[in-house]
């Protein structure tokens, strides 16, 4: 069965390339992250996307990885950690806990509209046309509940998956079926000071749940949530999942989010990672990442400049403590 989402209308991005809209990323850490940064701003510049890449980042990122993504054209945006109330024990990982951070985002207020991409995401075709979704709403792609990391919820126990949902009858005896729950690694949004305030203020008497800030994302724009089709965030579990669903050709935008299918750590050895489509697709980020032709050449002697110039280093303010894991980067 294929899921019934239409399509984004297609928009020529060259006709709307302005300055209130942007992709983002997130990084924390001297981790190896920094290369799915330098991977995805590759990636977005061979599709000819023809807006920047800004990376909201921790005080932690080393001066080094900052000049390595600022040689590849992305705008910096320092930000400080958001800490969730206290219950480490809550996590499905460890290091998502970091990711909460992640709601900073909301206020760069600077742009109208962003595309969210975790750094362990590449972009195979343009996917300029998500800034043309519905205003007043949050868009991403439904996750897949199929993997065995779901297996605490009732809905793995019963076998309900989003791609799949005819297999599951709900009988009277049955809680309904849950909300549409998309996967934090793609989304498309509007900063706002406001939600940004009403983000950190819930954040704050919101239980803590595996997934982190997935979960509290998902809670928060339950009722103005809009799905977009899986081809602009293909998670790769889905591909042995549910592969009738997946047409690779099709496919925008790649999401190695399982274990191991880190192109920059794969090794192969873990469970899936030797099917051949992992393969070719881990073999795809390679050629981009590796493709000098795509390294930022700045248009102008004083295009570089002006790059530099829109990144924004916040004094930092001291907060607690945090262990950032290398992998701190990326969530679900």
């Amino acid at each position: 069965m294929t899921l019934e989402i239409p399509m984004v209308s297609v928009v020529h991005a060259s006709d709307k390339a302005h300055s209130k809209r942007a992709y983002v990323t997130f990084l924390a850490g001297n981790g190896d992250y920094v290369k799915g940064v330098v991977g995805l701003a590759k990636g977005l510049r061979k599709v000819k996307s023809a807006y920047p890449l800004v990376v909201a980042m921790l005080p932690d990122v080393p001066k080094e990885h900052r000049e390595i993504l600022e040689s590849q054209g992305c705008v910096l945006r320092e930000i400080e950690p958001v800490y969730p109330p206290d219950s480490l024990d809550a996590y499905a990982r460890a290091y998502y806990i970091i990711n909460y951070s992640k709601l900073r985002i909301w206020n760069f207020e600077e742009y109208s509209k962003m595309v969210y991409l975790d750094a362990d995401i590449q972009v195979y075709d343009n996917i300029d046309d998500l800034f043309e979704t519905q205003d007043g709403y949050l868009h991403g792609v439904l996750s897949c509940f199929c993997e065995e990391i779901w297996s605490y919820t009732p809905l793995y126990s019963i076998g309900y998956c989003q791609y799949c949902p005819e297999k599951v009858t709900w009988s009277a005896e049955m809680e309904s079926p849950p909300p549409p729950y998309f996967n934090g690694g793609m989304f498309v949004f509007e900063p706002n000071p406001l939600t940004y305030e009403s983000l950190l203020q819930t954040l704050q008497v919101t239980p803590p749940t595996p997934f982190a800030e997935q979960d509290f994302l998902n809670m928060f724009f339950e009722k103005v949530f809009k799905p977009v089709p899986p081809v602009y965030n293909l998670i790769l579990s889905v591909l042995w999942r549910h592969p009738g669903n997946v047409n690779l050709e099709t496919v925008k935008v790649v999401h190695y989010c399982p274990p191991g299918s880190k192109p920059w750590r794969y090794t192969g050895e873990e469970p899936y990672m030797d099917r051949e489509d992992v393969k070719m697709l881990i073999k795809k980020w390679w050629e981009i990442y590796n493709d000098e032709s795509l390294d930022f050449k700045p248009k102008t002697p004083n295009h570089l400049k002006e790059t530099l110039s829109k990144s924004i280093i916040i004094p930092s303010v001291p907060e607690p403590p945090v262990n950032h894991s290398p992998a701190a980067s990326s969530a679900a």
